[in-house]
């Protein structure tokens, strides 16, 4: 009997979830298992949910109350911190003004709260933050982003396994955290058959950076496109989160593993939270093609961008251009 044939890249029909508790074993055997799980998931889905990941409920907890108490702030108390004043894409985004998805008649149907590492790098600057909320707000939302960097430094060394490189390759890579977050919240989208064509709270997109850690709360919302055009429901599961490769891993393994779009639509009828946090590299590292993702059949793809110029680029095509036609609407509604 022949060994059924491993599913076509991108046609899964849900997504796999890994324990992390052989992350750090002392084994390496056990480790390599545990890449090997996750390269299939970097292979066939790009998409998968982790376990047994060591952050504490309750900072869990504690930045999800922070960002419910952010988003009740009256507009313009949350407008003083918007992020056209940063260069550095820190601070707030009021709803509609990002339209990740362009073929979409209007805005995403979320607010979001952006902050980051603070360094004088491409891609660095100090983070904003409510004067009204003072360090009650502040200190649940850095130990959360501290600790989903701690997180993610433990992730990397699975990755390169996983792409058969030396567990410690992306160390030197790695070590200055460069991680974006955000605090998002999504009101309730009115139902597809109402006036407006479909309110997503954001439209379909891929990511920028290496890999996207994200803390639902307990509204489902999330979808992931398989290669068949289908919409794979991702809910939240108690105690795991949701990681997917970005742009930047993708491009770095020449394509090898999936960066997946995505979307998220809120129909419950309830608000819901959730805090991505955008995990690349250190942004003056070079995005030259791994060498164990070229072969004859795969040859070199891109030209070598570093990683801060080609995260800010992406993030220029997001946010600048929301942000003017923004204003543009802003100041015709005001004539």
């Amino acid at each position: 009997m022949s060994p059924a044939a491993a599913p076509a890249p991108g046609t899964f029909s849900s997504l796999p979830i890994l324990s992390l508790a052989d992350a750090s074993s002392p084994s390496p055997s056990r480790r390599k298992v545990l890449a090997g799980e996750l390269r299939k998931a970097c292979l066939e889905v790009g998409f998968f949910y982790i376990k047994d990941h060591g952050v504490p409920p309750d900072v869990i907890q504690g930045a999800f109350e922070q960002a419910e108490r952010f988003f009740a702030l009256p507009l313009d108390e949350k407008e003083k911190i918007d992020i056209a004043l940063s260069s550095s894409f820190r601070g707030y985004t009021g709803l509609y003004k990002e339209r990740v998805d362009t073929s979409q008649p209007q805005g995403d149907l979320h607010e979001g709260f952006n902050l980051g590492l603070e360094s004088g790098q491409t891609m660095g600057g100090e983070n904003v933050w409510p004067d009204s909320q003072g360090e009650g707000f502040r200190e649940p939302v850095m130990r959360y982003y501290d600790a989903i960097v701690s997180l993610g430094k433990r992730l990397f060394p699975l990755f390169a396994l996983a792409l058969d490189l030396d567990e410690t390759f992306f160390d030197h890579k790695t070590n200055e955290g460069a991680a974006i977050m955000r605090l998002l919240h999504y009101p309730p989208a009115p139902p597809p058959s109402s006036s407006q064509s479909e309110s997503l709270g954001i439209g379909a997109h891929t990511d920028y950076e290496c890999f996207t850690i994200l803390a639902q709360d307990t509204v489902p919302a999330l979808q992931v496109r398989n290669a068949l055009g289908e919409w794979i429901d991702a809910p939240p599961i108690p105690g795991t989160f949701v990681v997917n490769i970005g742009d930047q891993l993708s491009r770095w393994t020449n394509d090898l593993f999936l960066s997946t779009p995505h979307r998220a639509s809120n129909l419950t009828g309830q608000r819901r939270y959730s805090i991505p946090v955008f995990y690349g590299t250190n942004y003056d590292v070079p995005l030259k093609t791994i060498p164990t993702c070229i072969t004859p059949e795969r040859p070199e793809k891109y030209e070598v961008v570093s990683a801060g110029n080609y995260v800010q680029g992406r993030l220029r095509e997001t946010y600048l251009a929301s942000c003017c036609q923004y204003y543009e609407l802003l100041g015709r509604t005001q004539r």
